[in-house]
């Protein structure tokens, strides 16, 4: 087998068929197969299945009842499980023509390159498959902010957030990769250097079906940017400051409506842990939670560890007032700069630390979080 073709779908039935007849057409005496990794609610496994018993060329479907790591976390099941070394990534609902791929496979066999991108925005290549201004618009908008984060590990590379790929996967280390969204391509060139290529392409009108594009889809892009690029710890941080904001507005509105200081200081204080908890979970610890102990017992950890934090924080800051004769400015900024830190490892440590055997799960999350702030400290060629 010289080409696995991995194909992520959710709820792509009406496509399978036209996809699988002009995949097999198209290859025209390249030995290869199709990886479906199917995370559908509707009939499209069975869908696969059956075509795949007529198919000229071999088909398989993988389907997930838990799609870990969304679309990226597909692929990367695709990856472990593609007979060929070299694998095409594409989406199923034909707004990537198969008839593209053997122009990736040709580009990829002159030798001098691991990945090869089909780019929208190179040479010929056209975006025609966006649904009007708009989506066009925040397509090339977030194109630039992706390269303007990782200009040296984008560099030459003019459509990053492309689903239409080919890569040789003995390049990649896959228990590197933390896929969190659809944007599996940038995962992987934001953490393994490539020498890469690119080939115009037409991004075509989507066949049949609705598209995926939504909101929650953009809110996760940009997460999915913000880790790469700055690692748990920022966005924990970006947590914690939204939450010291909603804390001061909160304090402010019930003193305005009569509330005592101190019990709204408490209502506040409460509140801000409960809403950066429901928020971490979320967004910063969400590719770790499933190993962890349950959320009520995560939730326990997480609230009595900044309670205690909190009573402990206030007369460290008075002390260090009285002691080094600091302003109480200063005082607060270094106590909050270290229960910053101590709230960050707590959790990646503790909070969410596999919940079987737990002194070998904390060894573990503890290689894995420095790992991730090594990570966050890139030399100026990688960034």
């Amino acid at each position: 087998m010289e080409l696995s073709i991995v194909v992520p779908t959710y709820n792509e039935a009406p496509n399978v068929a036209e996809l699988v007849a002009r995949t097999a057409a198209a290859m025209n005496g390249i030995r290869a197969e199709i990886v479906f990794v199917d995370d559908s609610t509707d009939d499209t496994a069975d869908e696969i299945r059956r075509v795949a018993a007529e198919a000229t060329i071999p088909v398989r479907v993988i389907h997930r009842d838990i799609a870990t790591g969304g679309l990226g976390g597909a692929v990367m099941v695709g990856f472990d499980a593609a007979t060929s070394d070299i694998c095409v990534v594409m989406d199923g609902d034909l707004q990537h023509p198969p008839e593209d791929i053997p122009r990736l496979w040709r580009r990829y066999t002159v030798g001098d390159v691991d990945a090869v991108v089909a780019s929208r925005y190179n040479g010929e290549g056209t975006n025609g498959g966006l649904a009007g201004a708009s989506r066009i618009a925040v397509s090339k908008s977030a194109t630039l902010l992706t390269k303007a984060m990782f200009p040296g590990r984008l560099k030459g590379v003019s459509d990053p957030m492309t689903g239409f790929f080919l890569i040789d996967r003995r390049r990649l280390d896959l228990r590197t990769l933390k896929p969190r969204g659809f944007k599996i391509l940038l995962e992987i060139l934001a953490r393994t250097t490539l020498r890469v290529a690119e080939v115009p392409f037409d991004f075509a009108d989507r066949n049949a079906g609705e598209s995926k594009a939504s909101f929650r889809q953009g809110a996760h892009f940009l997460t999915q940017l913000t880790m790469l690029r700055f690692g748990k710890m920022s966005m924990f941080a970006v947590i914690g400051g939204l939450g010291a904001v909603a804390n001061i507005a909160i304090v402010w509105l019930l003193t305005r409506w009569g509330v005592g200081d101190i019990p709204a200081m408490i209502v506040a204080a409460e509140t801000t842990i409960i809403a950066n908890f429901l928020l971490q979970e979320r967004f910063v610890f969400q590719d770790v939670k499933a190993e962890a102990s349950g959320v009520w017992e995560r939730f326990a950890k997480s609230f009595g560890f900044n309670n205690a934090e909190a009573l402990l924080r206030i007369p460290l800051t008075a002390l260090l007032i009285s002691t080094w004769h600091i302003s109480v400015v200063i005082a607060t900024t270094i106590t909050l700069a270290l229960a910053f830190v101590a709230r960050f490892l707590f959790h990646a440590l503790v909070v969410y630390a596999p919940s079987r055997s737990r002194r070998k799960g904390v060894k573990t999350r503890t290689r894995e979080v420095l790992e991730e702030l090594d990570d966050q400290v890139m030399a100026p060629g990688e960034l």
